[in-house]
């Protein structure tokens, strides 16, 4: 199929791309001509492993193209996905400035019967939205041509993007209309090897529900357990044990209930907050997600707090380095990290900074930190560690799961570490006599 995908970004790039690995025709369009003319020369945008070098292949073999606009590659075209960015409004809402936007320019220059694709994560009612606006560009016209408007609503999880698209466990489909789901059937098909039973096909406004309600869910557990946690530390228990107790229920299970500095990214803060503006334009108050963002606030300070209680108030003189940026490990994505927090609140203290992340570094001194005085970035995990006070863990990548604690031990002026993930053995540190403060435990004891 010939497919255009409108934005450029974390979801119209993978998108598009593994589309295109599957033997579509793919145009990736974007307004950003600096960054068409760099993904024609292979300068990826964002870290996601697997893509630079999937890009590369699909544009040499011509499956997969760049341009600027959107009127010139509507021609001759079998669908077009709408990914561009959907940010959070001031009010908590979702802004469909961008996404309507594209939706005019379809209706200003299409040129025969077309099936639009809103893959941008959009809140319940968006379809019509942009049905309406495309008439409307079309009446203007004096057009009648045929279209019809999908919700396809991703779910893929940064840092394994490509594996989630590839081999996805569902992919859902909002339409009432049979033609335009055999087509969606028939372009998703590559990507079932063995049943196509794992497309689920439902009205288009179910499917819009579906991504905030996925993400809401998520979040929900997370906080749920970061909750637990801190009451855990308060009564004397040990999160890591009740995690495995509960994570072998079955109607539980052990995904996403491991305690933490709370979630962030670009999907759980800013959906929960959608859904929550979406339940009160309708006249009902959400609680329960009132809450879970209400807990995952408070866990960004968790670390913090601890380092506080640790060395006083006033931080003036100490040092910390710090292991991870990034929202999570895979990606270079700080939006709404914790580091973010734990940063600003411990240099307000007037202590100093020095970061390593091996990824999300040029995220950080580019937008997410740039103005935060005493923070400085290391090369390596060791070179952070050099006359600094404590260890702050807080994204936990591959290689930082077995340092050498020996190294870590001489470097530091005090053998304390803080583990916003809880990745490391307590007892083991607690035997190489380090002050080791994890998430949703009391310190063992302190040295």
């Amino acid at each position: 199929m010939k497919l255009t995908i409108v934005g450029t970004g974390y979801v119209g790039l993978v998108t598009g791309t593994c589309f295109a690995e599957m033997g579509n025709t793919v145009t990736c369009v974007d307004i950003d001509k600096d960054k068409i003319e760099n993904l024609k020369n292979g300068v990826i945008p964002i870290y996601e492993p697997g893509l630079e070098s999937m890009v590369a292949r699909n544009v040499a073999n011509k499956t997969l193209h760049f341009h600027t606009k959107l009127n010139e590659c509507l021609h001759d075209c079998d669908m077009v996905f709408i990914a561009v960015g959907t940010p959070m409004g001031e009010d908590g809402s979702a802004d469909l400035q961008y996404v309507l936007q594209v939706a005019k320019e379809i209706g200003q220059y299409m040129t025969s019967p077309l099936i639009v694709v809103d893959k941008s994560t959009v809140p319940v009612g968006t379809a019509d939205k942009v049905k309406s606006t495309i008439d409307r560009e079309l009446a203007k016209r004096g057009e009648a041509i045929e279209f019809h408007v999908v919700s396809n609503p991703e779910f893929l999880k940064e840092g394994d993007a490509i594996s989630d698209f590839m081999k996805p466990d569902r992919v859902v489909v909002g339409t009432e209309d049979k033609k335009t789901a055999e087509t969606m059937r028939r372009l998703y098909a590559p990507f079932f090897r063995s049943s196509m039973d794992r497309m689920l096909v439902m009205d288009v406004r179910s499917a819009e529900m579906t991504k905030y309600v996925a993400n809401a869910m998520l979040a929900t557990k997370i906080s749920f357990m970061n909750e637990v946690a801190n009451i855990c530390e308060l009564v004397g228990a040990d999160v890591n044990k009740v995690r495995i107790g509960i994570g072998s229920d079955s109607r539980i299970g052990y995904s996403f209930i491991y305690p933490g500095s709370g979630y962030g990214g670009s999907c759980f803060p800013k959906d929960v907050k959608a859904l929550k503006k979406t339940a009160e334009q309708n006249g009902y108050e959400a609680q329960l997600l009132n809450a879970v963002e209400d807990v995952n606030d408070r866990q960004k300070f968790v670390i913090a707090d601890k380092v506080i209680n640790h060395f006083g108030k006033d931080l003036s003189g100490r040092t910390f380095a710090i292991w991870g940026l990034s929202f999570k490990p895979g990606t270079d994505d700080m939006r709404e990290a914790p580091s973010i927090y734990i940063i600003k609140k411990l240099t307000e203290l007037g202590a100093k900074i020095q970061a390593y992340d091996p990824k999300a570094i040029h995220e950080a001194k580019s937008f997410y930190l740039k103005d935060v005085e005493g923070l400085s970035y290391a090369d390596s995990k060791y070179e952070a560690l050099k006359g600094a006070d404590a260890l702050l863990l807080l994204t936990e990548w591959k290689e930082f799961r077995s340092p050498d604690f020996g190294e870590i031990k001489s470097s530091l002026k005090e053998s304390v570490i803080f583990d916003g993930r809880n990745q490391f053995d307590a007892d083991r540190l607690d035997n190489l006599g380090f002050n080791y403060y994890q998430i949703g435990k009391k310190l063992a004891f302190k040295a």
